[in-house]
């Protein structure tokens, strides 16, 4: 009996979330002819009339935040779909998948960002390892008071390690929305806008399933004070996604995360010193980024 309850709590505690429907967590923001439900998939259109985009129902506060997600197929240059967590007003906090379509036959890019009140402008761009477009891949966001992790199918592909002890600001006091879009972003998103969105190609469908959300959820209007109160674990209440094994990768996830730097990243803002002469602070003191 000891041990069945062991096991019980064990999955209690990693945060194993089942997968719902797409209304009971998330609403359509905007184009809502648009969307096209097909059974547990969910298609969302892109043509030369309009994207379209979903918002969570909800705010949430440190946990882990899922979707599956097939890729536009064939020639998607110009296009851009994104899966990404926010909060409100000029002082946001932002946690960043944008995936930046491209000509037939080449590389699918994602290119992650972290904003920090308001703040930007740290992209890392990599070409996956896997053809995005012809099946489905899991995208997750893990979060916690020590770390953002970025991760495609349980692989770790960037980490934002929380340095306040060096004086970087850290995002962990405001509450945040799940959101996914697709657009047309044919100025910059391929080949740095070089080459245009091919209209004779539309619609563009990015198509998902299996939506999961395992996080701290917040009423609104939130506060911080209030969120990190209820949020943050305590004597009496404790988090999985406090627990100590989670404030740092594993040696695993350290390994996996070295392999996707050295194969497939094509971009790092830390070593861009056109944009940055001066290194950014907290590129200096990441192990990993």
């Amino acid at each position: 009996m000891s041990k069945m309850l062991g096991l019980f709590v064990g999955l209690l505690f990693l945060g194993l979330a089942a997968s719902v429907k797409f209304d009971e967590l998330f609403q359509p923001s905007w184009a809502m002819d648009h969307f096209i439900h097909e059974g547990e998939l969910l298609k969302l259109k892109l043509d030369n009339y309009s994207g379209a985009g979903f918002g969570s129902k909800s705010k949430y506060m440190f946990g882990k935040v899922a979707i599956q997600l097939k890729l536009v197929e064939g020639d998607s240059a110009g296009t851009v779909t994104a899966f990404y967590m926010s909060s409100d007003g000029p002082t946001h906090n932002e946690f960043d998948f944008e995936f930046l379509g491209n000509t037939s036959g080449e590389p699918y890019s994602v290119q992650t960002n972290v904003y920090v009140n308001g703040v930007g402008n740290r992209e890392q761009r990599l070409n996956l390892w896997f053809d995005p477009t012809k099946d489905f891949h899991t995208y997750s966001i893990f979060w916690n008071q020590r770390q953002v992790v970025f991760e495609v199918d349980g692989t770790p592909i960037r980490v934002h390690t929380n340095l306040e002890h060096k004086g970087i600001p850290f995002p962990k006091d405001q509450a945040m929305g799940v959101y996914s879009s697709i657009w047309n972003a044919d100025d910059w998103a391929t080949q740095g806008g070089r080459v245009k969105t091919d209209w004779s190609h539309a619609p563009f469908f990015a198509t998902y399933k299996d939506f999961q959300i395992d996080a701290c959820e917040c009423s609104v209007p939130v506060t911080s004070t209030a969120s990190a109160n209820k949020c943050n674990s305590s004597e009496d209440k404790k988090y999985w996604w406090d627990e100590p094994t989670l404030s740092e990768l594993n040696l695993h996830q350290s390994h996996q995360l070295m392999w996707v730097r050295a194969n497939h990243m094509v971009y790092d803002y830390c070593t861009d010193t056109t944009r940055f002469p001066v290194t950014p602070a907290e590129c200096v003191h990441h192990r990993h980024n």
